[in-house]
């Protein structure tokens, strides 16, 4: 048993363990956090006992520890007060106490974070004891909103991380399954070819072969595209021009003549890196969407135009548009607004244009009800 077998089981034990180890770290900080406030409630306590000393202190009292104890505070803010009133502040900014506003604002502030002390220091008489958190505390108390970001992000990038890994082997399972259905169409071919020499040799109407021997053509041509996917075409220097005149014109013979084909190019070669047998499939797949979305009747267009560094190639089409909201999502695999077919050719097409041949794709404008413009742009030599 591989690991591909267990890996479901795997994955939720990872999750889990994770989970359970987040678990943790936040219930040691909320425990250490609840360590620490105890501990500063501690030393208010003293704070309030030493100030409770001074008050009634006599002329031979001890007040060497009281005033260790004032001394020792310089993290925590305090504000005490008697009657209503502010009568000493510790750690705060001066001009907080000296505005009137701010220092009440501020001693609710405190009033909202911790219990005040009561220091009853005679019958009678009292005094409340305000306090907030220290540094410390105030930075720990932001401790698990960042650790949960930061699992959040690390999550993030397993999620994505996890899903270019599907992507990547869904990828290899498609060139594997375009390589062998390559190779189980390469017998029949064989074949067919051999019939075909036969039924010359029987003197038959030669414009009959000559169409099957098109038809076999092109099995061979679709054949070797479906071999090429997955490993690095090889890029020859061809006339652009002719060689999608060529697939063009192909097309034509193929579909319905209520379909009105135009083709215009420069009278002269353009010669450009490309395969020929992927440059034609992206052509085929670029008319065929063009077909499909004016439903069999329209006028489908075709112009080749150039200028100093890029060949432009349009398709044209009176067609049904497309949103604009969706003039990238057309290119992503899987998605088609057809009853029928797996939304690959448009994919297909992006990648032939933009990994083997470096160029691009895009809807250069699109109306709805009226038709849209795909423009394919390669790089000269």
């Amino acid at each position: 048993m591989n690991f591909s077998e267990n890996s479901n089981p795997i994955r939720w034990i990872i999750i889990f363990i994770s989970l359970l180890i987040i678990t943790i770290i936040l219930w040691n900080t909320y425990t250490f956090f609840q360590i620490f406030k105890n501990e500063e409630r501690i030393k208010m306590n003293l704070w309030a006992t030493a100030e409770k000393t001074l008050i009634n202190a006599q002329e031979n009292t001890e007040v060497d520890l009281p005033l260790q104890i004032f001394n020792n505070n310089t993290t925590i803010p305090l504000i005490l007060t008697e009657n209503d009133s502010i009568i000493n502040s510790v750690n705060i900014d001066e001009e907080i106490i000296k505005n009137k506003k701010r220092a009440i604002e501020y001693l609710d502030e405190l009033k909202s974070e911790n219990e005040p002390i009561k220091i009853i220091y005679a019958p009678g008489k009292s005094q409340e004891l305000y306090y907030g958190n220290s540094s410390l505390i105030g930075k720990l108390k932001y401790y698990p909103i960042a650790l949960s970001l930061i699992i959040v992000l690390c999550g993030i990038l397993i999620y994505n991380f996890y899903l270019s890994h599907k992507m990547s082997t869904q990828n290899k399972l498609w060139a594997g399954m375009a390589k062998e259905t390559a190779h189980q169409i390469g017998t029949p071919l064989s074949s067919l070819i051999g019939w075909l020499e036969i039924l010359k040799m029987e003197n038959i109407d030669e414009s009959i072969t000559l169409e099957i021997e098109k038809d076999i053509e092109r099995l061979l041509t679709i054949t070797d595209r479906f071999s090429k996917i997955g490993s690095e075409p090889k890029l020859e220097l061809k006339d652009v021009v002719e060689e999608t005149k060529q697939s063009y014109n192909y097309l034509i013979s193929r579909f319905s003549d209520q379909i009105e084909f135009s083709f215009k190019a420069p009278s002269k070669p353009i010669n450009i890196l490309l395969n020929p047998t992927l440059h034609s499939w992206t052509i085929e797949n670029l008319v065929k969407n063009s077909i499909d979305a004016m439903k069999g009747r329209g006028k489908l267009a075709m112009e080749i135009e150039e200028d100093n560094h890029h060949v432009k190639i349009n398709v044209t089409d009176t067609g049904s548009g497309i949103p604009k909201k969706e003039f990238h999502r057309i290119f992503e695999t899987g998605f088609t607004t057809k009853k029928r077919g797996w939304g690959l050719g448009l994919s297909l097409t992006k990648r032939i244009v933009e990994e083997y041949h470096k160029g691009t794709i895009k809807v250069l404008n699109s109306e709805i009800g009226k038709g849209t413009t795909m423009q394919i742009v390669l790089r000269k030599t």
